[in-house]
């Protein structure tokens, strides 16, 4: 059994952070790996810091759907504990709020990261919808949404040869 006392702010039972350090110990073997996520995602009920572990796994695995998926687990799990409204008109003023607080940048990362895997998935038009909502909160572009809706909307360039 791995030390996973390294790990002590992580506030997760014991043998979750055994499954996360086994899945981090095996990622050349994906499968083997993959297991170890999903039994920690299993013994967990949406916990965020086990979703935002798999979240990174998933992307930097290239499981786009699977990464898609706890992305929005994370950000169902914020708006479920902060209580906030599913209507865009009513959320935008609350997140410009509350933007600085720690659980409301991780909504909007987590929804950020959202609109890049939907770009990576080839559906432009919902990232760039994702990426301009997150713009209107995120004045100094904290969140990359920005970058990537200038990058979605840049016409293309112009072959001179």
């Amino acid at each position: 059994m791995q030390n996973t006392e390294q790990f002590s702010w992580y506030e997760v039972p014991e043998d979750v952070k055994q499954l996360l350090v086994l899945a981090a110990d095996n990622w050349e073997n994906t499968s083997e790996s993959e297991k170890y996520i999903n039994q920690a995602l299993a013994k967990t009920d949406n916990n965020i810091d086990v979703l935002i572990s798999a979240y990174r796994y998933f992307y930097y695995k290239q499981k786009y759907k699977m990464a898609l998926e706890t992305a929005e687990k994370v950000q169902n799990k914020v708006k479920e504990t902060e209580k906030l409204p599913d209507n865009w008109e009513q959320l935008k003023p609350v997140l410009i709020k509350r933007k600085e607080e720690e659980i409301i940048r991780l909504y909007l990362n987590s929804y950020a990261a959202t609109g890049l895997i939907l770009a990576i998935l080839g559906k432009e038009e919902e990232a760039k919808e994702i990426c301009n909502k997150v713009k209107e909160i995120d004045d100094k572009n904290d969140f990359g949404a920005g970058i990537l809706f200038d990058v979605l909307t840049r016409p293309p360039e112009e072959d001179d040869d």
